[in-house]
């Protein structure tokens, strides 16, 4: 019997979704259209536990150049070698945090997110089940860990806050979980999976 997480996870997938970007919230300070994007995939990890369905999340390195010490999808850029994006997703979250990708069912994709940095990134709904001790990768990764999956799954939680980028005023979204901030384009690809399968 499919766990009712599943059916709703499945259910919604099903159907089309508004596009995704972090220029949604601030549309006077989107590139120009013919801007490149690089390819990118991250994977939305939705693990069924006997406690409750949960979502995988990572804490980035604080010393990384790039986004140190933010809440992300485990995922990266698409690289030659990779047959797609799935691939990639499954690639660098098995690289990320030990999870191989046999034990991922991927469900379906979300709207590709466009992000401020240049990247239009595709992300993967999958469901993990079992027993999973996560093995963060040494210098990237500073710490995994799972948000109860209908706190992102609430719309109400998220709220919008703005901050100073190049000059200019930038609004995001933002939905905090304890001590986790999570918010930019992770928490804009969460608010859409919320408002498409609801609490």
């Amino acid at each position: 019997m499919s766990d009712p997480v599943e059916v709703r996870l499945r259910q919604a997938l099903r159907h089309p979704a508004a596009p995704s970007s972090d220029f949604d919230l601030n549309p006077g300070i989107r590139p120009p259209a013919d801007t490149p994007l690089r390819p990118a995939a991250v994977l939305v990890t939705v693990w069924l536990r006997p406690e409750g369905p949960g979502l995988i999340l990572t804490k980035r390195s604080s010393h990384l150049q790039h986004h140190p010490g933010q809440i992300a999808f485990p995922g990266g850029k698409v690289d030659a070698t990779d047959v797609g994006p799935m691939a990639a997703a499954l690639r660098e979250t098995q690289e990320e945090i030990g999870l191989p990708p046999e034990r991922v069912e991927i469900l379906g994709a979300l709207p590709v997110h466009e992000t401020v940095t240049g990247f239009a990134v595709t992300p993967f709904v999958g469901l993990m089940r079992g027993a999973f001790v996560a093995t963060p990768e040494a210098g990237e990764v500073e710490e995994v860990f799972s948000v109860p999956l209908d706190h992102v799954l609430t719309p109400a939680r998220f709220s919008i806050e703005r901050r100073q980028w190049m000059g200019v005023w930038r609004r995001y979204y933002v939905v905090a979980y304890g001590p986790y901030y999570i918010w930019g384009a992770t928490a804009r690809i969460l608010r859409g999976l919320a408002e498409r399968v609801g609490p």
